[in-house]
């Protein structure tokens, strides 16, 4: 079991809540999938696969659940989707996102890139950042070689 499955435990029986098949098998296909963001539909997809009777309301119902618990992160990537990512309390701060304008294809950028930033609207605005949200949109690698080798 990971720590982070630990700390789902944890959490669930500190509210008096049981870690069940299902809220597991949730939690462990956000783990097997962290990267990809995946959205509500697509978690109940894959959650049907293992266990064809779940509903999607019991999906959601599981996810609010572990973002009231501060298990996982919500996104926006303005697709008309929320996403999802296990929140790994790295650090304070969340990763910044590449989004691609043209495959949809969405990386991560693991390197905070705004502490420069953080520290002088410290010192100017007596305002400390404790998380920020960033999102650059563009156009990724594959789809600029794929655009230069058409052109």
């Amino acid at each position: 079991m990971t720590l982070l499955t630990q700390d789902l435990e944890k959490k669930l029986k500190e509210q008096g809540l049981k870690l069940t098949v299902q809220r597991k098998t949730i939690f462990d296909l956000l783990l097997a999938h962290n990267n990809e963001h995946l959205s509500t539909e697509e978690l109940y997809e894959l959650v049907k696969e293992k266990y064809p009777q779940i509903g999607l309301a019991t999906v959601y119902r599981t996810l609010l659940l572990f973002m009231n618990l501060g298990l996982i992160h919500k996104i926006d990537f303005d697709d008309g989707f929320s996403r999802y990512e296990i929140n790994t309390h790295e650090d304070d701060h969340r990763h910044h996102h590449l989004i691609c304008s043209q495959c949809g294809n969405i990386d991560e950028v693991r390197e905070d890139l705004l502490d420069t930033l953080e520290a002088e609207i410290l010192e100017k605005n007596g305002f400390l950042v404790k998380d920020h949200r960033v999102k650059f949109y563009g156009v990724c690698n594959q789809c600029r070689q794929y655009n230069t080798s058409k052109g």
